[in-house]
């Protein structure tokens, strides 16, 4: 008795693009105003990054818990790292109350502190551009 197999490469399903076979997907679009200025970390590596914090409000919409009604948070603040370069250039050049667009992917950042291991995530920006200024006072 011969058996036969069958390729098992997945097939590409009607409509999926080839240039993501796996439906693994990270990318992250925020449009959103700083909570304040930028700040520069100078890193032990010797590499330096540009961190700001992006708000963005919630859509509207109440939840029921056990028959009552509860506000969900009207925000959120998302941490925002710029390591290239030009997005660091493009942080800097804000005050910190601009609406700004971010594009990049959600990463989780290690790091040893004193009570041990911690991790956040953040967004790891490919593009940051500025959407509306600041006041001018």
């Amino acid at each position: 008795m011969s058996t036969q197999t069958k390729d098992a490469r997945p097939t590409k399903a009607a409509g999926q693009s080839s240039e993501h076979p796996h439906d693994s997907i990270n990318e992250v679009r925020l449009v959103g105003r700083l909570s304040a200025p930028p700040v520069v970390k100078h890193l032990p590596s010797g590499a330096e990054v540009v961190q700001l914090r992006v708000v963005v409000d919630r859509p509207a919409d109440r939840t029921k818990h056990g028959g009552s009604s509860t506000r969900s948070p009207k925000v959120d603040t998302i941490d925002i790292a710029c390591w290239s370069a030009r997005t660091r250039r493009r942080a800097m050049s804000c005050a910190g109350t601009e609406v700004v667009e971010v594009s990049g992917a959600l990463r989780r950042r290690f790091w040893r502190g004193p009570t041990g291991v911690s991790s956040r995530y953040e967004v790891e920006t490919t593009a940051l551009s500025v959407v509306k200024r600041a006041a001018q006072r």
